[in-house]
């Protein structure tokens, strides 16, 4: 086992999922998962396990940091489990950043895993999902998880924006948008203040409201998966360019969105020269402290 080079890396993809376990369990349940992938049109496609997720990026010389997420409470599915996910990331540590997620419905109980997490397991951040998950993230019943992670110094990822996941489903599957508003992390950014926030994705129909909060709070970054570079609202682009070139993240969604047809759009894009480093690798790399060593 190799422990990760960055000066090997030519990026680190912040944002990719872990959909299946070693055991054959799915990190959906079967009619969100049949929902996404027809949202996403990648029916027939297998999901990769996380030892093909560390092959595949290491064939690219790139990072990436892997997730699953805990929907337990909303959806009654179990989840893949965390320790699963950062056992295997750390037998790819050259390729693999383990992330976790813990259903905020668990309560101070969720406050002790995620310590456990982080101090046993080499966990380096945290993945919340709102709208699938079931909860405003300024709800109070979510920080004393959020109090730990703050405590942790690791980062926090929030979905934002719509999700494909649900999608055509009636009722969307119980999934609600509003609940992925990144002015409700704004809340939190707040009440936590030392805490490192990720706003997820383009956040339609809430970009500006994304764009605003970055701006405003010192330690809230946004990374740019699960949309192609090339559908990027002008707004994100210009602030990518300008006042949030420190803050912005290269992310695919990888399996939905792979990082070679991610990276091959951006290449198409409207970035500055000096720019397109920090986005691809120096950003997170300082943000997840792997510039440390």
């Amino acid at each position: 086992m190799t422990s990760l080079n960055l000066d090997d890396l030519v990026a680190i993809d912040v944002h990719t999922h872990a959909e299946i376990s070693a055991d054959g369990h799915p990190s959906l349940s079967p009619e969100l998962s049949a929902a996404s992938a027809h949202y996403f049109k990648v029916h027939g496609s297998r999901e990769p396990t996380i030892d093909e997720m560390a092959a595949y990026y290491r064939e690219r010389h790139m990072a990436a940091v892997v997730f699953t997420v805990d929907a337990e409470s909303a959806t009654g599915h179990p989840p893949i489990a965390n320790e699963e996910v950062a056992a295997a990331c750390a037998e790819h540590a050259d390729a693999l950043i383990p992330f976790a997620s813990i259903d905020p419905w668990r309560g101070r109980a969720g406050a002790r895993q995620a310590r456990r997490l982080v101090e046993e397991h080499g966990v380096r951040g945290f993945k919340f999902h709102p709208s699938i998950q079931g909860f405003a993230p300024n709800d109070p019943i979510a920080y004393p998880l959020y109090e730990a992670i703050e405590e942790l110094g690791v980062p926090a990822l929030f979905h934002t924006g719509q999700t494909g996941i649900g999608a055509g489903v009636p009722g969307g599957g119980g999934i609600r948008l509003k609940y992925s508003n990144p002015m409700l992390v704004d809340d939190v950014a707040v009440d936590f203040p030392e805490l490192r926030i990720i706003l997820a994705h383009p956040s339609f129909p809430w970009q500006d409201e994304a764009l605003a909060v970055a701006t405003h709070k010192p330690y809230v970054y946004i990374d740019l998966s699960g949309w192609s570079p090339k559908y990027f609202p002008p707004q994100l682009v210009r602030y990518a360019n300008t006042l949030l070139k420190d803050k912005v993240l290269f992310g695919s969604d990888y399996p939905v969105i792979s990082p070679d047809r991610w990276l091959a759009d951006f290449a198409d894009l409207d970035i500055k020269p000096e720019v397109r480093p920090l986005i691809l690798k120096d950003n997170a790399a300082r943000l997840l402290g792997l510039d440390k060593g």
